[in-house]
């Protein structure tokens, strides 16, 4: 060999080579596995366009811009897998990441919260998106940076793919779940199939509108008791349909509950509340109290009777109707409460690992918003009549309104017990 520049054995490099076209590298499970974790990442706010487009057209045409650019990116990142291309696809990712960290954690975009539309079935879906686009980076630079095997053998490429396909199919879930939960609030019963009833925004906080599915039995001149009924899901999960991710998330008991006050000539209210994390407490608490100021402002339009109005609600979205009849406000006061499987108070003694998480993650541990969350703080003098069944020290609460004098019935929750006890109690 020839000594070149004083160096044993170096040469200069041809200029073919110099501009040869990049080494292809193989699709193997780490740059898979990256490519899909980005596609999940970019596809979860692109679920939700249509329903930030009618928030602000802004934000939707800049969502739409880096998921579409992130799609473009998965394409050339399996279809030419390069150096080059790993390293676009690491950038459009942490191009994507930033978005949400300059949107989400750090709050710079102005006006509103632009994953809130996302975040109306799981109150963490856009956290998911950023976790995918972690991966993405983090795959697509390890991918880019280290030095190939030259010829790995079948037994090597097997392998890896067996230690990483678990992973992969964790990030495929995860992708789909998040595109579904985000692109639920376009999706769904739509308003003309429920019975006669309709959809109508009934609050805006912070921009961000909120709806409600407004059933009655049948045509009537006569202005009929509301029942607003409040879905369940820890605070963090479900929304107001009566199919679909969101009821499914919930544990929704709508359907049954909705025929039964119809039948007794009730209107159903059927509200989306913003969710945690998304949103923090009281978050929740203001918005069902904005519903009942909305049906009492808007009574006549809708032909119910403000003064009958009644909550129903299902594991959290029972305690929040409990809050509504103890926690009582003078612009939003409810004529009866049916609180069914709601906890009382929340609180992680005697606690299993799963509740304290869903505690943590919706109110966090601040002792004060515990105990401002938890209806059994609250002093019962002045609430309506309560219909308990289940729940986290819901014993408790029904001797604690009884001991303050409030008519409470306990019993097993059954629809057509929850529908007699609101129309005796509004009459």
């Amino acid at each position: 060999m020839k000594v070149v520049d004083g160096y044993y054995g170096t040469r200069h490099p041809s200029t073919a080579a110099r501009y040869a076209t990049p080494r292809p590298l193989r699709r193997g499970p780490v740059l898979v596995t990256a490519a899909f974790a980005a596609l999940g990442g970019a596809l979860i706010p692109a679920a939700s366009l249509a329903a930030l487009w009618r928030v602000w057209q802004f934000y939707a045409m800049l969502f739409g811009l880096f998921a579409a650019v992130e799609i473009v990116a998965f394409v050339a990142v399996l279809g030419w897998p390069t150096r080059r291309t790993a390293h676009a696809g690491a950038l459009v990712a942490t191009a994507s990441l930033a978005l949400w960290v300059a949107s989400r954690p750090l709050g710079l975009l102005a006006r509103l919260d632009p994953w809130q539309p996302a975040d109306t079935v799981a109150g963490f879906t856009d956290y998911v998106a950023a976790a995918l686009q972690v991966i993405a980076v983090l795959g697509f630079l390890v991918v880019a940076r280290r030095r190939a095997h030259p010829r790995p053998s079948t037994a090597r490429r097997v392998s890896a793919w067996i230690v990483l396909f678990p992973v992969l199919l964790l990030v495929l879930a995860t992708g789909a779940a998040g595109t579904v939960a985000a692109g639920d609030n376009i999706t769904g019963k739509s308003a003309p199939t429920l019975l006669d009833g309709s959809t109508v925004e009934y609050c805006r906080p912070d921009g961000i509108p909120l709806v409600m599915d407004i059933v009655r039995p049948r045509p009537d001149a006569r202005a009929a008791p509301v029942a607003l009924f409040l879905h369940g899901g820890g605070l963090i999960l479900g929304n107001r349909k009566p199919s679909g991710p969101g009821a499914l998330l919930a544990g929704s008991r709508l359907v049954p509950l909705r025929d039964a006050l119809t039948a007794r000539g009730f209107a159903v209210a059927s509200i989306d509340y913003r969710l945690a994390p998304a949103a923090r407490w009281p978050a929740p608490l203001t918005d069902v109290r904005c519903a009942v100021r909305f049906l009492q402002a808007n009574a006549a339009a809708l032909n119910v009777d403000p003064a009958r109005i009644t909550a129903v609600g299902t594991g959290t979205g029972g305690t929040l109707a409990s809050l509504l009849g103890v926690a009582r406000e003078p612009a939003s006061p409810v004529r009866a409460v049916a609180a069914l499987d709601a906890p009382a108070e929340f609180g992680f003694t005697g606690s299993d690992p799963l509740t304290r998480a869903s505690i943590l993650l919706a109110l966090g541990r601040d002792p004060a918003t515990l105990r401002e969350a938890s209806p059994l703080t609250y002093p019962g003098a002045g609430a309506p009549p309560f219909l308990i069944e289940g729940g986290r020290k819901s014993a408790e609460f029904a001797d604690h309104l009884r001991a303050a004098g409030i008519q409470v019935k306990t019993g097993a929750g059954e629809p057509a017990e929850v529908a007699d006890f609101l129309a005796a109690a509004t009459g």
